[in-house]
């Protein structure tokens, strides 16, 4: 997308200029987060085999992840990341693409996960974001949302030592369950929880949705 587009060219940009230093600080974060690695476990117990989404999937470890316990795609905005984590992790297949128009066929997956990457949308792209996430899923696949709570938009212009322009909006989870809801989503989980030591200081929140 260009830099008109609702900022997501300032995001794409932002997150290629980083893509390699944000692989050596975050790559290896699922090995302290217990919390999101049971989540992600819920995800592929319902895919039941099928394939599973990473939207927003930066440098691919959670694609990675998912990919040695059973199919998975991850899809992101950055061609620098994409291409990060194609290197990373070659026995997944990952696309590059928008979260409001992903590059996958209606209900071609099983389940999706999207961690911390619609906190890079606008107010108003929330909803067609989670619409085009119920589209590509089949008929009661489920999704897993998580973010930072919160009401704060926090912009950076520089991100470890990189000249950036992004921002990042923390959200309420009923605002974000009431966009899933009015998106044809079925809340079935709610999980609220304080930051571990070694991440950003923030408190964190995730839903788990069924497709109606």
């Amino acid at each position: 997308m260009s830099d008109d587009d609702g900022g997501h060219g300032r995001v794409r940009a932002s997150y290629d200029t980083v893509a390699e230093e944000y692989r050596k600080r975050i790559g290896g974060e699922l090995a302290f987060k217990v919390m999101d690695r049971a989540l992600l476990g819920v995800v592929l117990e319902e895919a039941a085999g099928g394939t599973v989404a990473d939207l927003g999937c930066g440098p691919g470890h959670i694609t990675g992840w998912l990919g040695e316990r059973g199919p998975a795609v991850g899809v992101d905005l950055s061609p620098a990341m994409v291409a990060v984590a194609r290197r990373e992790h070659p026995g997944a297949e990952f696309r590059v693409g928008d979260l409001l128009a992903l590059p996958a066929a209606d209900g071609e997956f099983a389940a999706a996960v999207a961690l911390y990457s619609v906190i890079h949308l606008e107010p108003g792209e929330l909803r067609p974001a989670f619409e085009e996430m119920r589209r590509v899923l089949r008929p009661s696949g489920v999704l897993l949302v998580s973010f930072h709570l919160g009401t704060e938009v926090r912009t950076l212009d520089e991100w470890w030592g990189h000249r950036v322009a992004v921002d990042f909006r923390s959200l309420e989870t009923d605002t974000v369950a009431d966009l899933l809801t009015e998106a044809g989503f079925t809340v079935t989980a709610r999980l609220e929880r304080d930051p571990y030591p070694e991440e950003a200081p923030t408190r964190r929140g995730s839903l788990l949705a069924r497709r109606t």
